[in-house]
């Protein structure tokens, strides 16, 4: 069973579930969780607030309702370098306006390799073949406004794993699972709005809401061994808070969730966040309609807040839109101890030429404490951009018609 404990442990690196143990593992599928695009990765991975792009399918799609014309985009980065492993992940996107449906339809391909491996016998290390493992999923969307100042965005998601493509000698089923999903969102993002002791900030305020991934248990082997996918709620903010004819600062801060059910039993001793050594087979896993409610308060008020990841970033443009713009980015990302422990810093630069656009992001542990040797310290991502027919506008955000 080497193969399987080894794909466990990149599953786990990937998203960092941290110390705190739990019943079960929180959630299958958690590449559905990576940050895909440069861009938002460059400010911190928080983009629901912001979300003027194609990328906004993954962060908050509503906030594809504010834009026109058509986009595609194109992300690809080498995952857990620390590794030296065969592992990567590549995000496509598109979307389109149409006005005649008051609209745009969206569409994504999320796709993580996760290399080959050589299959043995529990009885000799010998090679008796070999497989590859992927994790892939594709969502379509619609997202529309519903005032000036108001845009919500629906995605539906079809999702498929494949950890071995048959099973080892005496187990039963395959390590290939599917299961479906959708995603709902709200932004608001006002025309006009006036802060006292600040002034008229429309247009350079946003709200976005995105809960995703909302849907059954995915399972490999039988249904009564079923894991929640990750059900995620996030809130995010952005504010321009300098703009002139040539340059511009936008702030964003995110807060993000998991809602599943952790499977905690009255057997286990870690529900004030210690680590448990009780484990109860037993206790069966609310679903995911149940839990979009429970997860709020399964834990003690001060573990609920702990639980919530952190992240924020600054993006700042230069330039002429519709000729040429360069960015810069940095942003941070905080995880408590207890809940994961995830803590790094972001960096990153756009460039927007025309139709073209091309951005990279650059994600490092060094300065804290305990990142050295971090399996996702020093991860790249690079991500092209096309887009074409918008409506020059004033909005918030990259600014239009470029």
């Amino acid at each position: 069973m080497k193969k399987l404990v080894m794909m466990l442990m990149i599953l786990t690196a990937i998203i960092g579930y941290g110390n705190k143990t739990f019943a079960q593992g929180e959630a299958a599928v958690p590449f559905l969780l990576l940050a895909p695009d440069s861009r938002a990765g460059g400010i911190g991975e928080s983009g629901s607030g912001l979300a003027d792009n194609s990328a906004a399918i993954f962060w908050n799609p509503a906030g594809i309702a504010f834009l026109t014309g058509s986009e595609v985009g194109f992300t690809h980065s080498n995952w857990l370098p620390q590794f030296n492993l065969d592992i990567f992940y590549d995000y496509a996107t598109y979307r389109q306006y149409i006005e005649d449906i008051s609209g745009s339809v969206t569409a994504s391909v999320t796709y993580m390799n996760y290399g080959e491996f050589v299959r043995t016998s529990s009885n000799s290390p010998d090679p008796i073949g070999k497989f590859r493992s992927f994790d892939a999923a594709f969502t379509v969307g619609y997202a529309t406004k519903l005032s000036n100042d108001w845009g919500l965005g629906v995605n539906f998601r079809l999702i498929h794993s494949q950890l071995s493509d048959q099973p080892t000698e005496a187990e039963q089923g395959t390590g290939v699972a599917t299961t479906v999903s959708f995603d709902i969102a709200a932004m608001w993002r006002p025309e006009s709005l006036y802060v006292p002791l600040v002034g008229e900030i429309g247009n350079k305020f946003s709200v976005g809401v995105n809960i995703s991934n909302i849907g059954p248990k995915i399972y490999y082997i039988d249904q009564a061994q079923a894991d929640p996918i990750p059900q995620n709620f996030r809130l995010g903010f952005a504010a321009r808070i300098f703009e002139d004819e040539y340059n511009s600062l936008t702030y964003t801060l995110d807060f993000s969730k998991l809602l599943v059910d952790k499977g905690i039993s009255k057997t286990d001793t870690g529900l004030s966040g210690e680590e448990t050594d009780t484990v109860s087979t037993t206790t069966k896993r609310k679903d995911f309609y149940e839990a979009l409610f429970t997860a709020w308060a399964d834990q003690s008020f001060g573990e609920e807040i702990r639980d919530i990841v952190t992240s924020m970033g600054l993006e700042y443009w230069y330039g002429v839109p519709g000729d040429f713009m360069f960015a810069l980015r940095a942003g941070m990302f905080y995880e408590d101890p207890s809940f994961g422990n995830r803590k790094f810093a972001t960096l990153g630069a756009g460039i927007r030429y025309d139709l073209y656009g091309f951005d990279f992001s650059y994600l490092t542990t060094d300065l804290f404490k305990d990142g050295e040797n971090h399996p996702l310290n020093n991860t790249l991502r690079f991500t092209l951009m096309i887009g074409w027919g918008s409506q020059p506008q004033k909005t918030f955000g990259l600014p239009r018609g470029i």
